[in-house]
Order: C-alpha cells, then sequence, then structure tokens
C-alpha cells in the first residue's frame, strides 16, 4: 500500500501535506530516512526542496525513487535558496515537471521517470563517503568536505578535559575526537540535529565513552546534567537564513547541564554577539583566542 510524505516544513500556503505524511528530512529528529524508502512506494510527497545543489539533487532524486509511477512529488524552494535551480535539477533527472511561482518560491509538480538512471547517479553523487582527514561524512552536513575555520581554531586551544561532557552540535565528530584524546574525560554525548552528522559520528568516534543523541538541543533532549564541561561550534543559520537564536539556545543549554564550576568552550563568527548571553549564564568569560574572523571563548560557570 502506497503512503504519503513530506520533506522539512513546506509552508502551508504553498502546498498542502496530506494527513498522515511521513516526516523524511533528516534535520528532524526522528524522521525516516527519504533514501531508505521501498521503490514506488510513495503516493505522494511535498518537498521544501534543501538549498545547496549536491544535497538538494540527492533529495529530490530519493524522492522520485520512491514515487510510484501514478504518484506526484510536489516540490518547492524560496528563489534565493535553490528555488531558481529547480527546474533544471529535474530536468537533468529526467522527470517530467510543471513549475510555477508564489510567495517568492518557485513550485514544480513532478511525475516519476521511466528511465531512473540520472536519479541513480544523482542519488550516489549525495550519498556518505569516506574523506581523507576527516572520516565518514555526507553531502549536506555543515562543512561536510573540510574542516571548517572555526572548528580548526577551536581544536587549537581546547585544553585536556576530565570528567564527563558533551559536546553540542558535534557533526562528523572531529572535536569529539580532540577531546577523548584525554584519558581523563569519563563520558562524553554528542549531539546534533542532523541525523547524518550523527550516523557519521557513529563511525568517527569508536571510542566507548561516546554517546550519541539525534536531537535538536532547542528541545529538552537530550536531559544532560551535572557536565564538567561542553564544547560546541553553534551553528547560526536555520534553513539558510541567519538566526543568531541558535547559538544562543545552545549557550543557554549548555549553562543548564553543567554543574557549577564547570566550563562551556565555543566558537564563534567575530560578528555574532554572544557576549551578552554568556555574561548572563557564565560567572566568568574569558576570551581564548581569535583568529580568521572567528573567536574562542571559555565560559566558567
Amino acid at each position: 500500500m502506497s503512503t504519503t510524505a513530506v520533506f522539512g516544513h513546506p509552508p502551508l500556503a504553498l502546498a498542502d501535506v496530506p494527513a498522515g505524511a511521513v516526516q523524511t528530512s533528516p534535520l528532524v529528529p526522528g524522521s525516516q530516512a527519504l533514501e531508505a524508502f521501498a521503490p514506488t512506494s510513495l503516493a505522494e510527497i511535498v518537498m521544501l526542496a534543501p538549498p545547496a545543489t549536491v544535497e538538494r539533487r540527492g533529495a529530490l532524486a530519493a524522492a522520485l525513487k520512491a514515487l510510484s509511477p501514478e504518484g506526484r512529488l510536489i516540490a518547492m524552494a524560496p528563489k534565493d535558496k535553490g528555488g531558481t535551480r529547480l527546474a533544471g535539477d529535474l530536468a537533468l533527472l529526467g522527470a517530467a515537471f510543471n513549475e510555477s511561482a508564489k510567495r517568492h518560491h518557485r513550485i514544480c509538480h513532478v511525475r516519476r521517470p521511466a528511465d531512473l538512471a540520472a536519479v541513480d547517479a544523482a542519488m550516489a553523487e549525495s550519498a556518505p563517503r569516506e574523506v581523507e582527514g576527516l572520516g565518514r561524512t555526507q553531502p549536506g552536513i555543515f562543512s561536510w568536505d573540510r574542516i571548517d575555520a572555526g572548528t580548526a581554531l577551536l581544536l587549537s586551544k581546547l585544553p585536556a578535559f576530565k570528567g564527563p561532557g558533551a559536546d553540542f552540535g558535534c557533526g562528523i565528530g572531529l572535536l569529539a575526537n580532540k577531546v577523548l584524546e584525554s584519558a581523563a574525560v569519563t563520558t562524553l554525548a554528542l549531539v546534533d540535529i542532523d541525523r547524518r552528522a550523527i550516523d557519521a559520528a557513529r563511525q568517527n568516534v569508536t571510542d566507548a565513552r561516546a554517546t550519541f543523541h539525534w536531537a535538536d538541543l532547542r528541545g529538552t533532549e537530550p536531559a544532560l546534567a551535572d557536565l564538567e564541561f561542553v564544547v560546541m561550534n553553534p551553528p547560526f543559520h536555520d534553513a539558510g537564513a541567519e538566526d543568531r537564536a541558535l547559538g544562543q539556545v545552545f549557550i543557554r543549554r549548555a549553562a543548564g547541564a553543567l554543574k557549577k564550576g564547570g566550563t562551556c568552550w565555543l566558537v564563534a563568527n567575530r560578528h555574532l554577539p554572544y557576549e551578552a548571553v554568556l555574561g548572563e549564564h557564565f560567572k566568568a568569560v574569558n576570551l581564548q583566542g581569535e583568529a580568521g574572523g572567528y573567536k574562542v571563548y571559555e565560559a566558567r560557570k
């Protein structure tokens, strides 16, 4: 029996999401992986397509692969975040579609192509892979093919930790592996909103002291308390738009999870005003390094 699905959070003003549709975005904890659906098993899918090219084409391809021959894909994206490329992507995938525009979005009603050669190629291009110097990674994960400058700066400044700790927004596990070089660390909770990042981190971080949590830190999970330290390179984009509140949420969650005297180490873009929220929740805040447009802080509770 065919089912219906949704990818992300398409604006309700642009498309009706079928009742009971299965969420398939990797950025929604608890969702199902779109690429894991059996071919021809979906009657309909409504998608807010990702902004990045390889990730977007891979998601469109996975949707078309899972779609039944009579099924329908409704794909949309803001014009300035991949929408102007949506028709070209679908043409490359060999899919027939009708395109319209509404509320600064491009919207395509799409049918499954008979020839899936281009679909399979796009799924392979967006699939997980090994990258030298990084380990397991995948397009769509933050800084998936390189160590970003902020993480590199934080890696160069981290001290040897001890006791229980957490890595907020852990990505593929680069900071976690550095933290776990200290034998005095007893446990490390790796938390990320991206299922693909957590899947990669599970393979990259093999230390038994590590636990993995696919969770949105804007919620209440995971429940963490009495930590000695938290490390993080907090995100400042949500759905492609700058959202400074995200980093502030990370800082508040770190303060709530740390014991008195515990420390939070974070890196941030120089232009982001985190000093006020750090000062509000921590007793002492010290700048530990600054380079390449980034700054590293140590905050003690």
